[in-house]
């Protein structure tokens, strides 16, 4: 029993405990085996974004370096490990990513996600928090002068005004949540 979500197959064919044919998924959210009483839930991931923004409402990008969504845009960020809270892991992130410590980051907002990847769909909570520029950088491309990429996560870094909803929508992001997490973030700088 196959089903498939938006031509993705969230599925599995053979019990991964006992092998058996016999499977079942529910709704694409649990797999259960009558034969062995396996039961595998699909809940939804947690990651970490920041928005890193200067004082001309300039917001720093990374040009993502794999798939999903090679060559699109994103904010720094990633998924939270084992034992760790989300405040540590977009820290983590962004050492790992942007080669560099964020300081003052201040929670904006969670938005739900669809991380599509090896042609299985994974539902996502995306929690993402803000920092303003360092201090000793007037702007966001002086800030990105001074960043180390991971190459196998980040292709680039980019800059982008975002003033307005139509800045937003004429960027290609690679994940909506990114584009729900502006919207938020242009709302709350205008009433600052």
């Amino acid at each position: 029993m196959t089903k498939q979500i938006n031509g993705l197959k969230n599925d599995f064919k053979l019990c991964p405990m006992c092998g058996s044919k016999k499977i079942e998924n529910h709704g694409n959210r649990k797999w259960i085996c009558p034969d062995c009483g396996f039961d595998l839930y699909c809940n939804v991931a947690t990651a970490a974004g920041i928005v890193i923004y200067d004082k001309y409402n300039n917001v720093l990008f990374e040009v993502r370096a794999k798939e999903p969504r090679k060559g699109y845009l994103a904010v720094p960020g990633g998924f939270v490990d084992f034992g760790e809270s989300v405040e540590e892991a977009v820290i983590r992130e962004c050492r790992e990513e942007i080669g560099v410590t964020v300081e003052g980051a201040q929670f904006l907002c969670s938005a739900p996600n669809v991380y599509e990847y090896k042609n299985i769909e994974y539902k996502t909570c995306d929690i993402f928090f803000t920092a303003a520029l360092p201090p000793q950088f007037d702007t966001i491309e002086d800030y990105i002068k001074s960043l180390k990429a991971e190459e196998s996560e980040v292709q680039s870094f980019a800059s982008y005004k975002i003033s307005s909803l139509e800045d937003i929508e004429k960027l290609p992001l690679a994940f909506e949540s990114s584009r729900i997490t502006l919207q938020r973030w242009l709302s709350m700088s205008k009433q600052q």
